[in-house]
């Protein structure tokens, strides 16, 4: 739809073709919120990814499922049919009208289903935000209630995440005023990765501010097993279905999801048990020793050692065995490891650095371009790039089909985090690939 308005803005008829979960969020929510303007489309059936191409002839040649008439000739009259009556409306529907600051004074349990049946929780019950609470969250930072932390633009509109609108939402995860400039910094982050795929997001805290906090970055860190892990992650779903608007169903059409968006992997790095010349993410990301930063990450696939390691199959190997099952997409992958693993990396294979194991793997991670290009979120992305003439897609495009290839030609894509409480040799590989990085420090 965003390349359909670009084209339809330049003066070119359009129409857009959607597989028909989302038809009605083309033709609803992101007309009304979103586009504004009336981009006409035509829906085709599922499953769309791994079916022949016979089959998405067949779609082509057949009905669009949601108004039963032929596709070939809804686009034909999507392009030359003059604009209805409801195509040229203007201004916001009435259910766009904004949200009171405050609700109606109610019961603890009437409230509690509010929330539920707006769709405003993940579920588990919440600490209403009284006037009261949100205050007494918002001394946790010096900036003002109604400052604009982010203009959330997908899905829809333009949202304003307010300091105070984030302070809503700490109150309702059960946070403290002390976890506020870190809510703050991941607010800028809002909504979480989503989307037709299992996305997954992961919440990495760096700095002083991990010991302030009595965060977890030891045994079981990742486990239900924290106080500020469980309330920040938590606080970040909360903000992306509130504030962020996701909804399934109505802005969101996850088939599976993904159970990692409870909390979203909201760890702090074991920055004490670090090699020597092993960097903290933190400063890999161009920040200084005492700087306390939160990194957000986003992927897909999570993939889990069996057993411990051993000495006669390195665990770099099995990382890149591992890594092969893994998308590849902007090279972007990221190994959270015990301590004990990184010290034998460092110790018996020689690894001086992070960026040592990560240029390794780079060069080690070998598969089929058949593989690669199986992908369907690769080939929604990269394929289009290929046909452009970038490298190194229009070469992996001409490949035969069980020729190696290095998915993950950029190193310093593949991060690590040291994570865990030494008490056994064990890691995990995912694709997700960290933003730049927030300063905590600058919403205290």
């Amino acid at each position: 739809m965003r390349h359909a308005k670009s084209l339809e803005l330049l003066g070119v008829p359009t129409v857009a073709l959607t597989a028909e979960n989302v038809s009605r969020y083309v033709s609803g929510y992101d007309r009304l919120y979103s586009n504004g303007m009336p981009i006409r489309l035509v829906s085709f059936p599922l499953p769309v990814a791994g079916v022949p191409t016979s089959v998405h002839e067949k779609y082509i040649s057949g009905n669009d499922p949601v108004t039963g008439k032929p596709i070939m000739q809804s686009v034909i009259d999507a392009l030359t049919k003059p604009l209805t009556p409801e195509e040229t409306a203007t201004g916001l529907p009435p259910e766009g009208a904004p949200q009171p600051r405050l609700l109606p004074a109610d019961t603890e349990e009437n409230l509690q289903q509010l929330f539920r049946d707006k769709d405003w929780t993940d579920y588990g019950p919440i600490v209403l935000p009284t006037e009261a609470r949100v205050a007494a969250m918002l001394t946790g930072t010096s900036h003002k209630p109604d400052e604009v932390v982010k203009t959330i633009t997908y899905p829809g509109g333009a949202r304003k995440l307010t300091v105070e609108k984030a302070a809503i939402c700490a109150v309702m995860a059960g946070a403290k005023p002390a976890h506020l400039p870190v809510i703050l910094s991941i607010a800028m982050q809002v909504p979480f990765g989503n989307s037709l795929t299992s996305m997954a997001n992961a919440i990495i805290v760096n700095g002083p501010i991990r010991n302030e906090l009595k965060m977890n970055s030891g045994g079981n860190a990742m486990g239900p097993h924290n106080e500020a892990n469980s309330v920040i992650g938590r606080t970040f779903t909360l903000m992306s279905k509130t504030v962020g608007d996701l909804h399934n169903g109505v802005t969101t059409f996850g088939s599976l999801g993904s159970n990692l968006q409870y909390n979203n992997t909201c760890i702090a790095e074991n920055e004490e048990n670090l090699p020597r010349g092993w960097l903290p993410l933190s400063q890999q990301l161009g920040y200084k020793p005492k700087d306390s930063v939160v990194s957000v990450a986003t992927g897909w696939s999570y993939i889990s050692c069996v057993g411990e390691a051993q000495p006669q199959y390195p665990s770099q190997f099995l990382m890149r065995d591992y890594m092969k099952a893994l998308s590849g997409l902007g090279s972007g992958a990221m190994i959270f490891m015990d301590p004990l693993v990184a010290k034998m990396l460092h110790d018996f294979q020689k690894f001086s650095t992070k960026e040592e194991l990560g240029q390794w793997l780079a060069d080690n991670v070998k598969i089929p371009a058949a593989q690669y290009w199986g992908n369907g979120v690769v080939t929604t992305f990269n394929w289009s790039l290929g046909l452009q003439g970038l490298e190194p897609y229009a070469t992996w495009q001409k490949m035969p089909q069980d020729e190696l290839i290095r998915p993950f030609s950029n190193p310093k894509s593949i991060n690590t985090v040291v994570v865990g409480g030494q008490t056994n040799t064990l890691w995990f590989v995912t694709d997700f690939r960290v933003g730049k990085g927030v300063l905590i420090d600058s919403w205290r």
